[in-house]
């Protein structure tokens, strides 16, 4: 997306949370995101977008995008603050550094940290316990948190925000020096 402007910047914004990021996020069954490796910009976006997380102890998980010039555009500005709050969301993202997987569980970015070769088995172990349960008072729980949490102002402002980046020069750069595979000069 290196030649959009901020129209089609805006409307990609737009496309990704309709299609994916708010659908995983309203679904009616619980979503478990189990990350191993890198949980990079709208990876880590879809897996905040998940109603619970489980790491392996090797991930690492970040918001690099100002590193290219733009604002996480899939919901990461709101979601990254609702999980882990005000003064941790702004650092990770203006600082464009990554977590590893126990300071992502300290900050509560992640419910759990398991060693890689258990990642599969602790999801599935917490899948077992949540099948235990209602799904109905499962889909009624989601609906009630995200009332509070999902689809309001922020998000539409993230999308016109995250569209506007893609007219400035600091994008142009930071795009040519991703491409370049060199540091971008800001």
């Amino acid at each position: 997306f290196a030649s959009f402007g901020p129209k089609e910047g805006e409307a990609l914004s737009e496309t990704g949370h309709r299609l994916l990021f708010d659908r995983v996020a309203a679904a009616q069954k619980p979503y478990i995101a189990a990350i191993n490796g890198y949980a990079l910009g709208g990876g880590l976006e879809l897996a905040m977008a998940c109603h619970v997380r489980i790491s392996s102890s090797s991930a690492r998980l970040g918001l690099p995008e100002t590193s290219l010039g733009l604002i996480p555009g899939y919901g990461g500005t709101q979601r990254l603050v609702q999980l882990v709050g005000k003064g941790r969301a702004m650092e990770m993202m203006l600082s464009a550094s990554m977590l590893d997987a126990e300071t992502a569980e300290r900050y509560g970015l992640v419910n759990q940290v398991v060693e890689g070769e258990h990642l599969l088995e602790a999801a599935q172990g917490m899948a077992a316990k949540f099948l235990k349960n209602s799904g109905q008072a499962h889909s009624a729980v989601i609906q009630a948190v995200n009332a509070a949490t999902e689809g309001g102002p922020g998000f539409a402002e993230e999308q016109r925000i995250f569209g506007a980046c893609f007219g400035t020069t600091d994008f142009a750069e930071g795009s040519t020096a991703f491409l370049e595979k060199r540091k971008p000069s800001f």
